[in-house]
Order: C-alpha cells, then structure tokens, then sequence
C-alpha cells in the first residue's frame, strides 16, 4: 500500500514541477547581476521557478522510484503519469481560474477509473 502512496506524492510533485517550468525564465536569470544578489530581492525571485524545477523534479524521481520498487514498472508509470495530468488540471482551475467543461470531467473520471482498476488488479 505504501507505493501507491509514493506515487500519488511522485505525481503531486510531477505537476509542481510542471508549473515551475511555466514560470521559469532563463533570460531572466541570464539578466540577474551577481552584484545584486545579496542587496535586492528580486534575483531571488527570479530565481525561485529554478530552484522549484530542481526541488520538484528531485523529490518527483526520489518518490517515483521508491514506487517502482513494488509496483510493475508499467503500472507505476500509466498510473503516475495519469495522476499528474489530473493534478496540473486541478491545479489549473483551482489556482489559475482556468475554465473546464463537462467533457474534461468526464475524460478525468475515466482516467481515476483506470488507475482505481490498475491498483485493484496490480500484485502489490
């Protein structure tokens, strides 16, 4: 039961990092002056989407590879992998306001059918 848990919090942070690479902007790193680093805020705001990429997508392999160590790596992966597009939606509507329609609930719910039918028939 523990690594269905690793891959649920493997995709929370899958869809984490997704959004730090929305946010991240490597000109604007690329334009921060080392001078400044220490005296202003902003470079380490700018630098913030960088260090959630590193941090996300570390702590996404960490928990992803603890899963695969008792699930079939096929599994882990089609289940992995379908939990972070549903939590980057929701993310999507419930931070950034986006719209949703009926069919993309619908589509949603036949994805949590599949990952409720791969852990039920899964050996772990």
């Amino acid at each position: 039961m523990i690594y269905w848990l690793y891959i649920v919090i493997a995709a929370v942070f899958e869809a984490c990092w997704v959004y730090s690479l929305k946010f991240l902007s490597m000109k604007a790193i690329g334009g921060i002056a080392v001078s400044t680093m220490f005296s202003e805020v902003a470079p380490w705001k700018t630098l913030m989407p960088l260090v959630g990429y590193i941090v996300f997508g570390l702590c996404n392999i960490y928990f992803f590879s603890m899963a695969m160590k008792g699930i079939p790596a096929s599994t882990a992966f089609a289940v992995w992998m379908a939990l972070a597009l549903i939590f980057s939606k929701l993310l999507d509507v419930f931070v950034f306001s986006e719209a949703y329609n009926v069919q993309q609930i619908l589509f949603m719910g036949v994805l949590l059918v599949g990952i409720v039918g791969l852990k039920y028939y899964s050996k772990s």
